[in-house]
């Protein structure tokens, strides 16, 4: 490592930071995220704050982050902006009370909302690194995230120098620009596993301010295990997909998959991993988890490209441990390229998201809460979903032990409309909605998908819109599952619990 750059602490570091400035960090998940700086960060405005002063800062990320970041510095109310994804309770109360403005959008999207200066100019981008070199050689730990435009644009930078990761990521690495409009050409990849740019990324090292040494793991929560109805939901996904196998409609050599993240992603992945019938595949997705690991170690997921290592500490060391098995199947991808939704469309990738909620004719929530409470955010799911060869998305049919129906008449809010969302999956079965006509699809969604405890309260709101209009709907009734959760604390009516009971 160069003796260019000054060595800080990292309280040394944060003291650099003013008041109101906007911060960018790296990492995409915890994976890649800062973590002595985000304490520190957090540290140094609770100090400000106990001396009667004002300081708070913007921050931008490439995704969710680890608690050193999102955690504490919601809780040392340092925050006056987030953007463009969280997954962490401490800031999610905050955005739900109103303390915190939150910005949510599109994962692909976000590199160049700043690079075209919509959210205004980045003052620090804080970036952990393996290594950056006297020419400004930056090499990352675990994501590519949005660190090459948030390096390129930032007036200064701090740079996390963490020894725990091993310095081979550079092997997995793939740092591809986009240009910007009206110079921006074809990204030239054509399998997953294909490699296009450089194992690093640029910085100018007059910005450099500062390097900050540590020696910490990735604070990457292991996943909740998974159920009996997640493994039910695993088992219909892969029914569908084999009867597109059979039909012809995928081809032998499969296509590449997206899987989001959580329980009933892990359950598909093992679902289609153990049955015979699913052929090896590769991934083109944004998170490679613990689940996509065994499935390598398997053979049955032949490489996987991917923007972040979202791996419990057992998996990471257990690639850190026997890198020549890993180095040529995984590739990482600044989350510009990896949710690219021109690669997603000509790759055909298939892709498999998880909703809070879908209605009657296929539109799907899967950021907010009864309409209005912000659970993470839209993430990458859109981009994946509005360009997949085929979209899918997954759910159980109910929560809350069945006070709440994800099936309902009309969405609370729409992120991702009847036009995108082709299959909808739960433990009851699937329901293909390509070719189906908005007439046909609640009956197919409620026999296919919803609860039998709640499709006669479906088929009964259908009854009552009398078939007006090209999607019927009766609107004096369309919220009336949210309304009565919200009086009662359950969407079935309290007639109809009690006769069940």
């Amino acid at each position: 490592m160069s003796n260019r750059y000054t060595r800080l602490s990292a309280d040394q570091a944060v003291a650099l930071i003013n008041n109101g400035d906007t911060i960018a960090t790296s990492g995409f998940t915890a994976a890649g995220t800062p973590k002595a700086c985000g304490r520190a960060l957090a540290e140094r405005a609770k100090a400000e704050h106990a001396a009667g002063r004002p300081f708070k800062v913007r921050l931008l990320t490439g995704a969710s982050t680890g608690p050193s970041v999102d955690q504490a510095l919601a809780e040392a109310d340092a925050l006056s902006f987030r953007f463009p994804y969280q997954s962490n309770a401490a800031i999610r109360a905050k955005i739900n009370t109103g303390e915190i403005p939150f910005f949510d959008l599109h994962l692909s999207h976000s590199p160049q909302y700043v690079e075209y200066g919509f959210l205004g100019e980045v003052d620090v981008a804080i970036v952990e690194v393996t290594e950056v070199t006297d020419d400004g050689k930056v090499y990352l730990t675990t994501a590519g995230g949005a660190s090459p435009t948030y390096l390129a644009l930032a007036k200064k930078v701090i740079f996390e120098l963490n020894s725990y990761h091993n310095p081979r990521l550079r092997e997995m690495h793939d740092v591809y620009t986009v240009a910007k409009p009206p110079y921006r050409k074809e990204i030239p990849i054509y399998h997953p596993l294909n490699k296009v740019g450089k194992p690093y990324t640029q910085v100018d090292p007059a910005k450099v301010i500062g390097i900050v040494e540590t020696n910490e793991p990735d604070e990457c929560a292991k996943m909740a295990p998974y159920g009996d109805v997640h493994h039910a939901i695993g088992e219909n996904v892969v029914a569908f997909l084999v009867g597109e196998i059979k039909a012809g409609r995928i081809p032998a050599e499969f296509l590449p998959i997206q899987s989001g993240v959580g329980n009933v992603a892990n359950a598909v992945l093992a679902s289609m991993g153990s049955d015979p019938r699913i052929p090896a595949f590769h991934m083109f997705t944004e998170v490679f988890q613990d689940a996509c690991l065994d499935l390598m170690d398997e053979g049955r997921l032949l490489g996987a490209s991917t923007c972040s290592l979202t791996l419990g500490t057992e998996s990471l060391q257990r690639i850190y441990e026997n890198f020549d098995r890993y180095a040529k199947k995984i590739v990482i991808r600044p989350q510009a390229v990896s949710n690219n939704p021109g690669l997603v469309r000509r790759l055909g990738v298939i892709s498999m998201n998880t909703a809070i909620e879908a209605d009657i004719y296929g539109n799907i929530n899967s950021t907010h809460v009864g309409g209005t409470m912000m659970m993470n955010g839209i993430g990458g799911s859109g981009d994946f979903t509005r360009n997949a060869y085929i979209s899918i998305f997954t759910a159980p049919s109910t929560a809350k032990d069945g006070k709440i129906s994800a099936i309902v008449p009309m969405v609370s809010h729409c992120d991702h409309n009847e036009h995108s969302v082709q299959v909808m999956v739960t433990e009851h079965g699937f329901a293909d909605l390509r070719g189906v006509p908005p007439g046909d699809r609640p009956e197919l969604i409620i026999e296919k998908c919803a609860h039998p405890d709640y499709r006669p309260l479906l088929h009964d709101y259908i009854r009552s819109t009398k078939g007006k209009g090209h999607i019927h709907h009766d609107l004096a009734h369309a919220f009336d599952f949210h309304l009565r959760y919200q009086k009662t604390g359950s969407m079935m009516p309290a007639e109809t619990a009690n006769r069940e009971s």
